[in-house]
């Protein structure tokens, strides 16, 4: 009676694989080859779109409701500056005995308000550059695909 003696079995069936890919890549042609980077970029580069489209919703959607809350605190705050301009008047009114003038001096002080902030809302659109680092980036795109890239 002979006792057989098990034989050892590999536990890890990755140097197979790893054969079999070398096998493959020796036996791949440039076509080939170009062809596997060039669907694993275009897989990468929809990857990438979705990942960018769907940051974009969800920041859509936290700007949308930020967007709401400060509305809301826009006509809150005209709220208050339109009856503190009533007392105003109302107080002015009876300093002065004459609701009319009272009226034309808070009038005038809300034009010199709006005067101020359009001034300096001017001067600050009128600073604004747009996106300069990235169009130059952008500009730069094509050349570095092309690998002639500068710097």
């Amino acid at each position: 009676m002979s006792t057989a003696v098990p034989r050892p079995v590999p536990s890890d069936p990755t140097p197979s694989a790893d054969l079999e890919a070398q096998q493959k890549a020796d036996a791949a042609s440039i076509g080939e080859i170009v062809s596997d980077i060039s669907a694993g970029l275009s897989t990468l580069m929809r990857q990438e779109v979705a990942l960018a489209k769907a940051e974009a919703r969800e920041s859509a959607a936290q700007a949308g409701k930020a967007a709401g809350l400060f509305s809301g605190a826009a006509l809150g705050g005209s709220m208050a500056a339109l009856f503190l301009s009533i007392a105003v008047w109302e107080w002015l009114s009876d300093a002065i005995d004459n609701r009319g003038w009272a009226a034309l001096i808070v009038m005038a002080v809300w034009a010199v308000i709006a005067a101020v902030l359009a001034s300096m809302g001017r001067t600050d659109l009128k600073r604004i550059s747009g996106m300069p680092r990235t169009v130059e980036t952008t500009k730069r795109v094509p050349d570095a695909l092309k690998g002639q890239e500068t710097t």
